[in-house]
């Protein structure tokens, strides 16, 4: 995907029609996972490293297998979070979920922050109107991605009990 640096700039100052606009017109694919955090078990909802690798494991037990089935070699580009703390642990995380689940291949890891990543930019849009979307049942932003969604999964969608 070719990126207008200049056009990403103005999702990070609010711009959401010209966000809106030059998504709309991009190639790409969209697999999510949705992890509704109160219904996960609270030995899992109340530690980050085991929430982290579970959301992990799961989405990319699903979605790895196709994306990399004609690939050697894989970049598994994610932006960083928090402090530095936080981000080792994260960081750990999906290191300990790609050597699991990526056998045979080679890999590597990538945490820029958002700020320099255009492209992360663009996942973190997607990503913000599939929550508006499950969290408010705000569709407006998910209705411009919607066709770029390949994969929607709901982890846990069969559990009624929630533990917050």
């Amino acid at each position: 995907m070719g990126v207008n640096e200049k056009l990403i700039y103005k999702i990070g100052c609010g711009n959401i029609q010209a966000t809106s606009n030059y998504i709309s017109k991009q190639d790409f694919r969209i697999d999510a996972t949705i992890l509704d955090k109160p219904k996960a078990l609270p030995h899992v909802s109340n530690k980050k490293d085991l929430i982290y690798k579970v959301a992990w494991y799961y989405h990319f037990n699903y979605v790895g297998p196709f994306l990399l089935k004609d690939h050697t070699e894989a970049l598994i580009t994610t932006a960083s979070i928090g402090t530095k703390r936080t981000q080792a642990v994260f960081t750990k995380a999906v290191q300990e979920v790609l050597q699991q689940v990526v056998q045979h291949k080679q890999w590597k890891t990538f945490f820029p922050r958002t700020v320099s990543d255009p492209c992360l930019q663009i996942a973190d849009y997607c990503a913000w109107a599939i929550q508006r979307k499950w969290e408010r049942n705000d569709e407006r932003s998910y209705k411009i991605i919607k066709d770029k969604i390949v994969t929607e999964y709901d982890l846990w969608k069969r559990l009624a009990k929630t533990f917050y």
